[in-house]
């Protein structure tokens, strides 16, 4: 008897459970069960980042959320996914330059998009646009406040005159 054909919506929303449960091996079994014809299609592309988080793998995070950055550019989760993703690789230049693109669409809503640019231009040296980046993201959402003094890529700034 074949085996029955299992959706790509229902993949994706099985994939999308296990990584809730912390299970990443099966939802990456589930990923790679999905159809050939859809295993390019954004929402895939979608899930494949957020799987590549929660697997730690952070150069098929790039492959795929850069993609995701350029077909929805209003995902706020692909540009931060492609931006930790390039932080956790040493390249934070890149991972800036990937949050700045990201500033036209997200800088009015986005914490999280201000806290991880305070984060790369602190570990670049730019302390006072780090501070900027830190007061924008606190303002929007306080409890980034918190956050930011167990951040060891903000570290630097907290140990400068006036730090706190």
């Amino acid at each position: 008897m074949a085996a029955s054909h299992i959706p790509t919506s229902t993949r994706l929303t099985y994939a999308r459970g296990y990584l809730g449960l912390g299970m990443v091996k099966d939802a990456f079994r589930e990923l790679n069960a999905i159809a050939r014809e859809d295993r390019r299609s954004l929402e895939v592309s979608k899930v494949r980042v957020e799987w590549g988080m929660a697997a730690r793998a952070w150069n098929q995070v790039i492959t795929w959320a850069r993609p995701v950055t350029q077909d929805d550019p209003d995902y706020e989760p692909g540009w931060i996914a492609l931006a930790y993703a390039l932080r956790e690789l040493n390249q934070v230049e890149h991972a800036k330059e990937v949050l700045l693109a990201a500033l036209p669409h997200h800088q009015a809503t986005s914490g999280v998009l201000h806290y991880n640019l305070a984060c790369y231009e602190c570990l670049l040296g730019n302390h006072l646009e780090a501070r900027k980046r830190l007061a924008r993201a606190c303002k929007m959402d306080p409890s980034w406040n918190d956050a930011a003094k167990d951040d060891p890529d903000l570290k630097d700034l907290f140990a400068l005159p006036g730090g706190e």
